[in-house]
Formats: structure tokens, sequence, C-alpha cells
């Protein structure tokens, strides 16, 4: 039997706390719905859900529903099967983020999903390039946060243009995001890192995220 989103939203449905659901909703600033399944839960709820699916199929059905935990489903599904997934999933992947808008899919999302895309068709880098020079502040994000599991594969030349284009921006999930990324970074190439703190002007944010590893 094909796994889909309504056979995952009956199973959830049928576990969903209201209780719960109140305060991941309010922690969210209610943005979201919720069920009011936890994470542990809904992994023993996942063990019993069989089938294959399309992955874009799936995930955009899921986003298409109210309650942020098929959300999460989703992007688990995207996760487990990332390797399987030609280049032209980008297209899916930017619809998602650039839906429901949120730091838990985005992140998830750009770092799991996104740099599993790119590092095995590294021609999705000019498409990076193209998001981090979006006016949406999530594809931006994304872009920046892309190789957080490249260790010393990432492309620093990228990352420090990326960080620098944005070093002036204003918003705090930009400047988190900037900070973030160089602190991954640091932990490959601390000298690196350093360097392009110090000469580049950053926000106070941005510079102690990048610092908090090295001493600064």
């Amino acid at each position: 039997m094909a796994l889909t989103a309504a056979k995952v939203e009956k199973l959830y449905r049928a576990h969903a706390d209201p209780a719960l659901a109140a305060p991941m909703r309010a922690y969210m600033r209610d943005q979201f719905a919720f069920f009011g399944i936890q994470r542990k839960t809904r992994d023993e709820l996942d063990r019993s859900l069989t089938g294959d699916a399309d992955p874009a199929t799936l995930a955009l059905a899921c986003w298409k529903r109210p309650e942020r935990e098929l959300q999460y489903f989703a992007m688990k599904y995207l996760r487990k099967h990332v390797k399987e997934l030609d280049a032209s999933f980008l297209a899916v992947v930017e619809q998602l983020i650039t839906a429901k808008s949120w730091w838990d899919t985005v992140d998830d999302l750009a770092a799991h999903v996104v740099g599993g895309l790119v590092a095995r068709h590294p021609e999705l880098a000019r498409e990076m390039d193209r998001w981090a020079r979006s006016d949406n502040l999530w594809l931006a994000r994304a872009a920046i946060l892309h190789q957080l599991r490249y260790k010393d594969r990432t492309d620093a030349a990228r990352l420090f243009r990326y960080c620098r284009a944005h070093a002036s921006d204003k918003d705090f999930f930009m400047r988190k995001a900037i900070g973030w990324a160089l602190r991954v970074y640091s932990a490959t190439d601390p000298d690196a890192v350093r360097a392009f703190v110090e000469t580049t002007k950053l926000s106070p944010l941005s510079t102690k995220e990048a610092l908090r590893k090295l001493g600064g």
C-alpha cells in the first residue's frame, strides 16, 4: 500500500493531544496548528507506517495540511531518501521553503535536503547563488546554511561570499544564520573564520555566534 499524507494524517489525528498542542502552537508564535504529538511519540508512530511514496507528492501534500507535525514527517521522509532525489527536486524544496516558512522547517531542509542535493549535484551551486541573492529571507538563509554538514568539503569562498553579502542585514534570522554557519565551519578551519570575522563588518550577534568556539 502506498504511503500518503492522508494515511499519516489519519494516524496522527488518532493520537492528537490538545493539551500538548496549545503550548507547541504558542512556541511557534501561534503561526501553525499542531496535533500535539511530541517527537518521541511521532517516531514511534512512524515505525508503523509502511509503503513507499513519491517524495514530491508526499511532501507537497503534507505542506498543504495545517498541522505542523505533517511537515515534520515530510522532512523526515526526505532526509531518509535524499540520496535518491535528482537535481530537479530542488525546485520542490524551494516551494517548501517559501511556504509556511519558519526556522523549524527551513533549517532542517537546508542542512539535510538542500545540502544533500547540492553535494550530489554540484551544478546546483548556481541555484544556491540565486537563493543567496533572493529577497526572500528564508531562501537566502537556506543558501547560507546548506553547507552546515559539509565540514572539510565546505566551499569556504562561497560561504564567506554569502555571509558578506548579508552582513548588513538587520533581520535576526539572517544575522543568526551567518553566525551559525561560521561557527560550524570554525570547527574545520578556525583560522579562516577568525580572519573573515576580523576583516568583515558583521553584526554583534553574527560575530558572537561565529567566534563562540574560538574564544571570541
